[in-house]
């Protein structure tokens, strides 16, 4: 097991409850996210929302977004917890949001003028960026001709440009093979290096993935002992960094994958079907 602590709390989900149409969608939702620090490896946070499909996890993905208010509790990010705000955090959507009438290099240059970027630096880091991420042949191309891993790849780099230490993936590997599903495992590993306080969200529905790439997996769902009215919350939440399956190359090799797997998959189908959205 790779050596560990846990510093300061960098995410707040305090209480957070939402109401669409008249009936609940979240309850109760708590959770925190803290700072990883590991020996010699500026390793940021992985974080994982699993869930059934229509359960609440693109509304709760909305309100760590700051897109969505929710009728009660708050959402505290950084080292200041401070609350969250619409356009604080990156976000990037399944269908990987760019400027279509700009070039792949224009995407990245509008988003580092916005972070306050200029001149030479501005210049520099996009490159830096085109480089890291094997775009600098597509550099001059619109993001219609890019295929989906280039657009994906090219969707990063350009929220790696904002000066926000939180960035949300909804459903990262959905329409993925699994050749392409690897390799946005390996991306998202590296890009969870970027800086020690740098922490990845991502909603999903893919078991194997998120174990391949995450280091906490929140199960969003409700149990038998919520009152039927009552909307999805964080049911069961499985820490892999303390079980050692965070952090591998090829976690399905680790001991006590199978294990693990087999666990999250059976609490995953247990949850009950129940759709609490309008």
């Amino acid at each position: 097991m790779s050596p560990y602590q846990l510093e300061e709390t960098l995410l707040t989900l305090s209480d957070v409850g939402l109401r669409l149409g008249g009936r609940a969608v979240l309850s109760h939702v708590n959770a925190t996210v803290r700072n990883v620090t590991r020996p010699g490896v500026a390793q940021g946070q992985v974080v994982a929302i699993l869930g059934r499909s229509g359960i609440g996890k693109t509304q709760l993905f909305r309100v760590l977004a700051g897109l969505t208010t929710p009728d009660s509790g708050r959402v505290l990010l950084g080292r200041e917890q401070r609350p969250v705000e619409r356009g604080s955090v990156g976000v990037i959507a399944q269908d990987y949001p760019l400027f279509e009438h700009h070039s792949v290099l224009e995407n990245l240059r509008l988003a580092a003028r916005l972070a306050g970027l200029r001149g030479e630096a501005l210049e520099q880091r996009c490159r830096e960026l085109l480089e890291r991420f094997g775009l600098e042949a597509q550099a001059a191309c619109f993001p219609a001709l890019l295929s989906g891993g280039q657009r994906q790849r090219a969707a990063i780099a350009q929220q790696l440009l904002r000066s926000s230490r939180l960035l949300l993936m909804d459903e990262p590997f959905s329409g993925l093979d699994l050749r392409m599903v690897h390799e946005v495992c390996a991306l998202l590993r590296e890009v969870s290096r970027e800086d020690e306080l740098f922490t990845i969200v991502l909603v999903s529905h893919d078991v194997e993935a998120v174990l391949s790439v995450s280091d906490t997996i929140w199960l969003l769902g409700r149990d038998q002992a919520q009152a039927e009215a009552d909307g999805a919350r964080i049911v069961h939440t499985v820490d892999l960094m303390e079980r050692g399956l965070a952090w591998h190359p090829d976690v399905r090799a680790a001991p006590g994958y199978a294990e693990t797997k087999r666990e999250l998959e059976a609490r995953f189908l247990e949850l009950p079907r129940h759709d609490p959205s309008p």
